[in-house]
């Protein structure tokens, strides 16, 4: 078999395509191949298709997260009014988190199409069922109070909360698959720390959210320490460009700012600062998800 030569023309389109991914690299702060040197691609084409995903997303991330750690603290907590609030929090969240999922896969018909089969060796298979069961089983805790269907809810939060940690770092994305292990935890604590700040926010002030929120502050600091250690090739969008500002920038206000101005008593400004943190942080994984697989030095290495 003959080996096919690029003609004139399609060693032209190359070069450009190579001037374009320096280009590319030095805006995202990603190092690549320097010019004239052997670029991994097949005629043109990334190494790695990056994620399509949307606002959404994140968006989804985040209030899933919040919602399903609603649900636990719901089922654990002593005080009625509290229970009752997260309660209503869980299905609210559950409420929205649905629709942000259809929306990012274009027509609900997909959604219900992930439904037919249980797949439990499948982080999006155990996804999509989770929602299904926790918005089913949060409405009925909050309509008819706690009781079986507020510890099923509870169940399933905490899988709601975890789980796209677990979904994340599944895939073959350079930065998330180099942080499968990272990613759940983090996701979890994340999601604790906007569960306890937006009931806060509402008014509550139990002791025990106080140290939830403290636990999920410090957890979030060395999260944000281990990420700067991090000098693997995979996680150089975590730490440079504008993907690193934006992680920073979410390690900050999940981390370090909520966690100095509880010691200082200012809880309403804790809360707000890590709800803002949590959210910042869904989007700042997701971008960096979307560069680490522009990158081919990333991808290479990753599969190494």
């Amino acid at each position: 078999m003959k080996t096919r030569v690029p003609d004139e023309a399609t060693e032209r389109r190359l070069d450009e395509l190579r001037e374009e991914a320096q280009l590319r690299g030095r805006v995202e702060g990603i190092g690549v191949r320097p010019m004239g040197a052997p670029f991994p691609t097949y005629y043109g084409l990334p190494l790695l298709k990056q994620p399509v995903w949307s606002w959404e997303v994140p968006l989804y991330f985040f209030t899933g997260g919040a919602a399903g750690v609603s649900a636990v603290i719901a089922a654990i907590a002593n005080d009625d009014s509290l229970a009752r609030d997260a309660r209503e929090h869980a299905a609210i969240g559950a409420l929205v988190s649905a629709p942000l999922l259809i929306s990012d896969l274009g027509q609900p018909k997909r959604f219900l199409y992930m439904l037919r089969v249980f797949k439990p060796q499948s982080a999006m298979s155990v996804g999509a069922w989770t929602v299904a069961a926790f918005g089913g089983l949060s409405f009925g805790a909050a309509l008819f109070g706690g009781g079986i269907l507020g510890l099923g809810a509870a169940a399933t939060g905490l899988v709601m909360s975890t789980y796209t940690g677990v979904l994340v770092g599944a895939t073959s994305i350079p930065a998330w698959s180099a942080h499968a292990r990272l990613l759940p935890a983090h996701f979890g604590a994340s999601a604790v720390a906007s569960a306890t700040s937006l009931l806060e926010l509402r008014g509550h002030n139990d002791a025990a959210l106080n140290t939830l929120a403290m636990l999920a502050a410090a957890f979030e600091t060395a999260t944000g320490a281990l990420i700067e250690m991090d000098k693997k090739r995979e996680s150089e969008p975590l730490r440079h460009g504008t993907t690193g500002t934006t992680m920073r920038i979410a390690g900050f206000f999940s981390g370090p700012l909520p966690l100095v101005l509880r010691l200082m008593r200012k809880r309403k400004a804790a809360a707000a600062s890590a709800i803002l943190g949590s959210l910042i942080t869904r989007i700042a994984w997701v971008e960096a998800g979307k560069a680490s697989a522009r990158d081919p030095e990333a991808v290479l290495s990753s599969g190494r």
